[in-house]
């Protein structure tokens, strides 16, 4: 994964009012901690911030204003509960080769087996370990031919070199659901009489 570049300008005043201004100026109040560091408190660009953010577990290079360049991921985002603009971002600083722990999408790909049965999702992402700089955007599992009773967990998915399970192994993650047998009308209301 390619680092994404944002310029960053440090943030003097605080509070409810100072984040006010900032999304007025088209910027988004942030935070930047990890590796023992004190938190540095940024505003970055609202547009360009929302645009790198739509990749899950982006990797960043912020260039702060006289303060450097900090390569950061997105550890918490809060956004608006009905514009969804984002609020505010705590930035976790990363090194590169360093292990982090992730939330990676699961995709399914393929075809049931015939029949009527019926993909059930217990899991939509999986938590993994992966270097800084090589997080996986997602994880795709095959259920082509998959048949009713048939469950795929955790230690069943295929990840990419590098990256391992942050959880149990025998975490169910999909299963499959044989179709429901259906009562024809007319016999249920033979039975009812």
């Amino acid at each position: 994964m390619s680092e994404i570049k944002l310029a960053a300008q440090v943030r003097e005043s605080f509070g409810k009012g100072s984040a006010r201004q900032a999304r007025r100026d088209a910027l988004t109040p942030a935070v930047i901690y990890g590796h023992g560091t004190e938190p540095k408190h940024v505003n970055v660009d609202a547009h360009a911030l929302q645009l790198a953010l739509r990749t899950p577990n982006v990797l960043l290079s912020l260039d702060i204003a006289g303060g450097g360049t900090e390569l950061v991921i997105p550890k918490a985002v809060q956004k608006h509960p009905l514009k969804r603009s984002i609020s505010h971002v705590d930035f976790l600083i990363v090194k590169k080769g360093e292990k982090v722990t992730v939330d990676v999408a699961i995709v399914t790909e393929g075809e049931l087996a015939p029949g009527g049965n019926m993909l059930e999702t217990l899991q939509n992402t999986i938590s993994v370990e992966a270097e800084a700089t090589h997080i996986p955007t997602e994880v795709t599992v095959s259920i082509a031919g998959l048949e009713a009773g048939a469950t795929i967990t955790a230690k069943d998915l295929v990840l990419p070199a590098g990256t391992t399970l942050a959880v149990d192994g025998d975490i169910a993650v999909l299963q499959v659901i044989g179709a429901q047998a259906e009562e024809p009308a007319a016999e249920a209301a033979g039975t009812e009489a």
